[in-house]
């Protein structure tokens, strides 16, 4: 008997969390492919975030990763070189923070639950009006999922296990390269 208590449990707890994800998304109008592709490119922009505030004391990095040992490193590292750190555990998730947040730059794992990170990518080069900068970040030797992901617009790709000095190089030269974005004095050295 108490095997099905259990499963009951988890049963009752994920479609919590997916409801609780979904719901938002439905709500959003640039969440919805067939609204997307239907709007004019004027409500579209109307619909999307605009970029990132000049006046944001911290560039703000989305973590999209369901390895919680990897986000804390990560974030370990950011906050200490002063970014201002969000974190997502899967790919709904982490494209619903980045609607409502508006961060800076992504750090999007690969492989994830509920969403991967290609399709995460896909939603985000296909929805924003103001490109966003992503790094995916994978465990995956092979080569074809590279040349996929820069062939979505990734603009960093890094391979587990990685130096954080690799990252934090990454992260800066994405944020100091950012048009109309985040002035090179306000990203942190």
């Amino acid at each position: 008997m108490p095997a099905p208590k259990k499963a009951k449990r988890v049963a009752a707890k994920k479609p919590a969390k997916l409801a609780d994800a979904a719901q938002p998304e439905a709500v959003s109008p640039a969440a919805s492919p067939a609204k997307t592709t239907a709007a004019s490119p004027a409500k579209r922009a109307a619909a999307k975030p605009a970029a990132a505030p000049a006046s944001r004391e911290r560039p703000r990095v989305l973590l999209v990763d369901d390895d919680e040992e990897i986000v804390e490193s990560m974030r370990t590292v950011l906050e200490s070189k002063g970014f201002e750190i969000l974190v997502a555990r899967d790919g709904n998730q982490g494209l619903l923070m980045a609607e409502k947040e508006n961060p800076d730059l992504v750090v999007l794992d690969m492989m994830m639950p509920k969403r991967s990170g290609f399709l995460v990518l896909e939603r985000l080069r296909r929805t924003r009006t103001v490109p966003i900068r992503v790094i995916m970040i994978t465990a995956n030797e092979g080569s074809r999922h590279k040349a996929y992901a820069e062939m979505l617009g990734v603009d960093d790709y890094i391979r587990k296990p990685f130096a954080m000095d690799r990252l934090l190089a990454s992260v800066q030269r994405l944020l100091t390269d950012l048009p109309g974005g985040a002035p090179a004095s306000s990203v942190p050295a």
